[in-house]
């Protein structure tokens, strides 16, 4: 029954989540800090579960992501009730997970111009989305992953094409010496972060090797890694999305070798008018960008 998960607890269990503190979560509930960890230590004496890791940041366990998810969607029925009844505030909240590239180029155009949507985007590598929604951070995001998180639809968005990349001066000092499969894997190269592996498996393709002794370059922001490629930092698997607007600056590696990421749209099944929404104008900003 409803009534065996008090909605103030769930609530709060959210709040620190999202707030990712007792005290951060207190001064939005307008309660205490001590009322806030109150609520928690009895909503997992109710569970019969511990819900969260006392850790910095804080962490979910797997039943504290399972009650996030449910609080989350909790909250976005009662925001769409309550916009369709004319209470409350008319402003909607979605959360949603996006890769950096997506971000930089395809995504942000796509989202619809609706005054009653407030986006709260959450950016992590492609391969790495999925687990946000896991974790009920998040109600939807744009992954890699095909096969749908539990709870969660599954729609395939398109491919965005990469194509490794580096400037005319990075060639000439780096790659002019000897083929490109030996000269390559010992070449400077930039990546992301270190989730990112799009360089590494671009190499394994190129050369079949397995280890590579290159010096690393991290550049955690999309249109600083395409300046980083450009100013000759290092070479870099680049969106053909940001590539076309730099001309003559980058230098395609290996032109008939693109290589393409499949992009997937997961969403909870929520039967939210705002979410559908969002949904269908992705849809859409992707069947006109991605390939």
């Amino acid at each position: 029954m409803m009534s065996d998960l008090p909605l103030d607890q769930v609530r709060t269990l959210l709040a620190v989540v999202d707030e990712q503190s007792f005290d951060a979560a207190a001064a939005v509930l307008h309660v205490t800090p001590s009322a806030v960890s109150q609520r928690i230590k009895a909503l997992e004496q109710r569970t019969g579960r511990v819900l969260l890791l006392r850790t910095k940041p804080i962490r979910l366990t797997a039943s504290g992501q399972v009650l996030v998810r449910f609080a989350r969607s909790l909250a976005q029925l009662e925001q769409d009730a309550l916009a369709e009844l004319g209470l409350g505030s008319p402003i909607r909240t979605l959360s949603i997970a996006v890769n950096a590239d997506s971000l930089a180029t395809w995504f942000l155009p796509a989202l619809p111009d609706t005054p009653g949507l407030c986006f709260d985007l959450h950016r992590d590598d492609q391969d790495h989305t999925a687990a946000l929604l896991r974790e009920g951070l998040v109600m939807a995001a744009v992954t890699a992953a095909p096969q749908p998180v539990q709870g969660c639809t599954s729609v395939r968005l398109g491919r965005m094409r990469y194509r490794a990349m580096a400037s005319p001066a990075f060639v000439t000092r780096w790659l002019s010496d000897a083929p490109l499969p030996s000269a390559l894997p010992t070449a400077p190269l930039i990546v992301f972060d270190r989730k990112d592996d799009l360089q590494d498996r671009f190499l394994r393709a190129l050369t079949r090797r397995r280890t590579f002794t290159s010096i690393r370059h991290h550049v955690p922001a999309s249109e600083s890694f395409v300046d980083a490629v450009a100013g000759g930092l290092g070479w870099g698997m680049i969106p053909e999305l940001q590539a076309v607007s730099r001309g003559d600056a980058l230098v395609d590696l290996v032109p008939e070798k693109p290589m393409d990421v499949p992009l997937y749209w997961q969403q909870w099944k929520l039967d939210s008018p705002a979410l559908a929404t969002v949904a269908e104008a992705v849809a859409e900003g992707a069947k006109q960008s991605l390939r």
